[in-house]
């Protein structure tokens, strides 16, 4: 089984991310978005197998991601994210639903 878990860092000139910027981590399995706080953290996340849809927004510097569920579970919201990660993330949401699982 690997192991293989991929870290977006949301930029710190962004509103919300100045001092505890949100992080979105991928693995195989799910997607988990982390928001820093003074004292632990609070996570959401979705099973990869749940997503249904990306949205990317893109500004003039950095995008916004929409990640759905097909559970009617909220979505994942981020913002601050550079247009190439934002990409990068859909693209490897697209890779991990399309390949079968580790055993």
């Amino acid at each position: 089984m690997t192991d293989e878990k991929h870290v977006f860092i949301a930029s710190r000139l962004t509103h919300g991310n100045f001092l505890f910027p949100v992080r979105l981590e991928l693995t195989r399995e799910r997607i988990t978005r982390v928001q820093p706080r003074f004292i632990g953290s609070e996570e959401e996340s979705i099973s990869m197998s749940k997503v249904a849809s990306v949205n990317i927004r893109t500004g003039l510097f950095w995008s916004d991601i929409r990640i759905d569920s097909t559970g009617g579970t909220n979505p994942i919201l981020s913002h601050g994210h550079s247009k190439e990660d934002a990409r990068a993330i859909r693209d490897l949401i697209e890779k991990f639903q399309h390949t079968e699982p580790a055993c």
